[in-house]
């Protein structure tokens, strides 16, 4: 399963969960409601890393076969499908696109450092 569609799959998660929880939110705390926020958030983290896990073999493969880190057309391809993903979920596709521009930037920053050339620690 592709990175664009397990991010696509939390947002819908979350977009379900508190679709459900809208128009019920009798009894229930901002503490409880903030909770909830905190356990997603830290699913997104978990998220983010398993991409830069993914990220990691891209770089070997990309070391392997001589190919270029950078992909114009890979990121053209994910961030049209996270705008259109985003679009479907009814949340901004613009800032969408932003999240993911930030992740493709990160997964670069990885490539490079994987393969000897980047900053990362």
């Amino acid at each position: 399963m592709g990175f664009p569609v397990l991010i696509a799959l939390a947002f819908v998660l979350v977009s379900i969960t508190f679709m459900k929880k809208r128009g019920n939110v009798h009894g229930m705390s901002l503490e409880h409601m903030r909770a909830e926020i905190s356990n997603v958030d830290a699913g997104i983290i978990r998220l983010i890393a398993k991409r830069q896990e993914l990220v990691n073999r891209v770089a070997e493969i990309k070391i392997r076969d001589g190919i270029a880190i950078h992909d114009r057309k890979r990121t053209a391809e994910v961030l049209e499908s996270v705008f259109n993903l985003a679009v479907e979920n009814r949340i901004d596709p613009v800032s969408v696109q932003k999240i993911f521009e930030i992740l493709i930037a990160m997964s670069e920053e990885r490539q490079h450092e994987r393969s000897g050339e980047g900053n990362l620690p």
